[in-house]
């Protein structure tokens, strides 16, 4: 998926659309999408200004925006349905190593439980084979 398709399954826009591109989906299994870390992004502003770090909720932030791709393809629905994908929680959350500037954040998500619009998802974010970060996500479907 190129930018324009990713924006029709997220509601999200600059500067919160966190992910780039999907190069991968597998309906009902698993997704795995790019972010590219450029020192543009706002948050390097103040995180932090001598030593610019990607602060580790928005990487969870972005797995979870890939995960919410990944629940709308299984149902076969959009959020211009008048559905969205609420972060609902983070478990098991581990970072790793520093994301920085000029690093390409691979995100996978692989969907582990469905049950009454409570979706669950094991995630990570790599930089080169580098595991950055780490955690199961759930996700709430709801009404816009």
């Amino acid at each position: 998926m190129q930018i324009e398709e990713i924006m029709e399954y997220l509601p999200h826009r600059y500067p919160f659309l966190l992910v780039d591109r999907v190069l991968e989906v597998e309906k009902g299994e698993s997704i795995v999408g790019l972010k590219n870390i450029s020192f543009n992004e706002q948050f390097f502003q103040g995180h932090f200004p001598p030593r610019p770090i990607m602060p580790g909720v928005l990487i969870l932030e972005a797995m979870a925006q890939l995960s919410g791709i990944l629940g709308f393809v299984t149902n076969d629905r959009k959020p211009s349905d008048g559905l969205i994908h609420y972060l609902a929680g983070c478990n098991k959350v581990r970072f790793k190593r520093p994301v920085v500037p000029g690093d390409q954040l691979r995100l996978e998500s692989k969907l582990l439980a469905d049950k009454h619009n409570i979706w669950k998802f094991e995630c990570r974010a790599l930089v080169g084979k580098e595991l950055a970060c780490a955690a199961e996500i759930m996700t709430a479907e709801g009404v816009v």
